[in-house]
């Protein structure tokens, strides 16, 4: 199981700069997720690890040594394909084995005639047996071993693909966004298997995804990307608790974290609508500040608390919490009604506390819980400990 090292990695198709430049490394057994927009560069990333996509410039390495010219076969890895990308005339049980198949062959196996009389005795080598049904037995597969991909449902055949990649034993794991076909149900019962599956072969995993839920519920370590650049390195904590910029701050989290451009004046924090209120801690230096908060950070009060002041214009019921969007309420302001959705500031409660559209409210929250950022540049003002963004140069 190596270690996975890219150092100035980058990627050009013609004029076009996919990843202009890409450092970062990949331990040991970690459960690693690329998270970031569609057309981010994720999946060519993770193509160039695997070598079905050449690298433009920079150095891809496992363990110290340079595999840029390696082929996919030599760097013992397995690639599970958005599109499952099984062969639609074979059962599943000839799927799951056929690279057991191909690791057994031998250039002249591939003659028109023998190469049919060579699979047909490869698939009843004992070992070859023994190790297709061990995996199919782990993913529940079992009953289905003599079924065609055509007669099988999404999860299952995702199944099918994920065997297809375990049963070689490889050193390391790549799976390009594997459940963006499947329905909710199915995605939460995936996302389960695989962590499951990750634990128990303690081997690296590289995950693409662009659904934040993915990321947060099985990763080890995320990297955010955006536009081909590293946006944060860290934890799904760290990530989540400590954005690196507001990029990270926008894109992690549902709804997202709420961030407000405010001016300072001592204690005071006026809002861009007019509204004011004071900070219940220290503040920074900067005149001009974002404020960040998650809306689970923030506490519906009675509108005359101090705090920030809103009005209701929208409630989300989900159960077990309830999602509002507030709309800022500024001196004088008499107006009531729903704003654009991005307008909103968020609040998570949990339970379900009957709150009318239209109620005014200020909302509380702890010094503790901000994170600043730099109206200028986006980034953090007070980030998480190092290191936790590594930025392409």
């Amino acid at each position: 199981m190596p270690q996975i090292t890219m150092k100035g990695v980058s990627k050009n198709f013609g004029d076009v700069t996919v990843i202009p430049r890409f450092d970062a490394s990949i331990d040991d057994g970690e459960f690693l997720v690329l998270l970031g927009p569609s057309g981010c560069g994720k999946s060519t990333l993770l193509r160039m690890i695997a070598g079905l996509t050449d690298i433009s410039a920079g150095t891809l390495s496992f363990d110290g040594e340079d595999v840029n010219d390696w082929t996919p076969s030599r760097r013992g890895v397995a690639f599970v394909f958005q599109s499952y990308a099984l062969y639609p005339h074979m059962t599943v049980r000839e799927n799951i084995a056929f690279p057991l198949l191909m690791d057994a062959f031998r250039k002249w196996h591939h003659i028109p005639l023998l190469s049919s009389i060579m699979r047909w005795k490869l698939m009843r080598r004992p070992d070859i047996v023994e190790r297709t049904n061990q995996i199919a037995e782990q993913l529940e597969l079992a009953p289905l071993m003599n079924r065609r991909p055509a007669s099988l449902s999404g999860g299952q055949r995702q199944r099918v693909a994920l065997a297809r990649s375990l049963v070689r034993n490889p050193s390391l794991y790549l799976l390009d966004e594997p459940l963006s076909n499947l329905d909710a149900k199915l995605r939460t019962q995936m996302r389960s298997e695989i962590s499951t599956l990750h634990q128990r072969v303690r081997k690296t995993f590289v995950y693409v995804t662009h659904d934040q839920v993915e990321a947060m519920t099985m990763a080890t370590k995320i990297i955010v990307m955006n536009r081909g650049e590293i946006q944060q390195i860290g934890t799904p904590d760290e990530i989540y608790e400590h954005p690196a910029n507001t990029f990270v701050a926008r894109f992690v989290g549902a709804p997202p974290m709420n961030l407000l451009p405010v001016w300072r004046q001592g204690q005071q924090l006026t809002l861009e609508a007019g509204a004011a209120f004071t900070h219940p801690g220290e503040l920074p230096a900067e005149k001009e500040l974002i404020l960040g908060l998650r809306p689970e950070r923030l506490r519906l009060q009675s509108a005359e608390q101090p705090g920030i002041p809103v009005e209701v214009s929208l409630v989300e019921k989900l159960g077990a919490e309830v999602i509002l969007g507030c709309r800022i309420v500024h001196p004088g302001d008499r107006q009531s009604g729903a704003l654009l959705r991005q307008d909103l500031v968020f609040v998570r409660i949990s339970g379900n506390p009957h709150i009318a559209i239209g109620t005014r409210a200020s909302l509380g929250y702890d010094a503790a819980d901000v994170n600043w950022y730099s109206p200028q540049t986006g980034k953090a003002l007070h980030s998480a400990p190092a290191p936790l963004l590594s930025c392409s140069a």
